[in-house]
């Protein structure tokens, strides 16, 4: 670390943080995530200028001869880091069997981590790590939407008098291979429609969010008056 960096260095730092955090959190404003370009920007921002602080006191670091207090200046980045752990777990949401917010938390760490390394100087390592940052956003979530991922589904089906039993639907599903979590029936009264609820595992790739095969089948069954599917990726 530089002792007394000139301000056209500190200007580099702030605005190569600022390049770095913007191109990171477009990709989350990109996905509508509440923690987007903004909340990036701030929270590499706040690594930075933290990192740039502590260059600026280093003279000021340790203990001086008539002085008992030792001046820490690690404690700085360090406070930062611990941070943005709450703001990272804040941006986690579960819901049900659902967890969404992962990768925005980790985002958000990621640019904490690069604002430190370019608010202290180390421009190389901080744009090598954004770079590899926007591999593992882009890069890395493409190659992963090649494969087909296991994701839960709910299946609503409203039937007439004359639609198929509870043992009909679960086959359909069973054929279609499809696991059933948990369902539940429910009858209006005697000789009324039936609703039943399924919910299911389903393998498919995590870009296709269309009905199964087996959906559109069994809206044309008699006795189906109405059909629901959702999926949760």
């Amino acid at each position: 670390m530089v002792l007394n960096p000139p301000w056209t260095e500190v200007a580099l730092r702030l605005g190569l943080t600022v390049i770095a955090c913007l191109v990171l959190g477009f990709n989350r404003s990109q996905h509508g995530k509440a923690a987007g370009m903004s909340t990036t920007l701030l929270v590499g921002l706040a690594a930075s200028v933290a990192m740039i602080q502590v260059n600026l006191l280093l003279p000021t670091a340790g203990r001086q001869s008539d002085s008992f207090v030792m001046n820490d200046l690690m404690r700085l980045p360090l406070g930062i880091l611990t941070g943005v752990g709450f703001i990272g777990a804040g941006a986690i949401l579960r819901r049900s069997d659902m967890i969404r917010g992962v990768t925005t938390a980790a985002t958000l760490w990621l640019a904490t981590v690069i604002g430190l390394a370019l608010g202290g100087g180390q421009t190389y390592l901080g744009l090598a790590a954004t770079v590899l940052g926007l591999f593992a956003l882009w890069g890395v979530k493409r190659f992963e939407n090649l494969f087909r991922q296991e994701h839960i589904a709910h299946l609503s089906v409203e039937l007439s008098q004359i639609g198929p039993g509870e043992a009909e639907i679960r086959r359909r599903l069973t054929e279609a291979g499809m696991s059933i979590r948990g369902s539940s029936i429910l009858c209006e009264g005697l000789g009324a429609r039936r609703r039943m609820e399924f919910e299911v595992t389903e393998l498919r790739r995590p870009s296709n969010s269309a009905p199964p095969d087996f959906f559109h089948e069994l809206e044309r069954v008699e006795g189906v008056v109405r059909l629901r599917w959702r999926s949760f990726s």
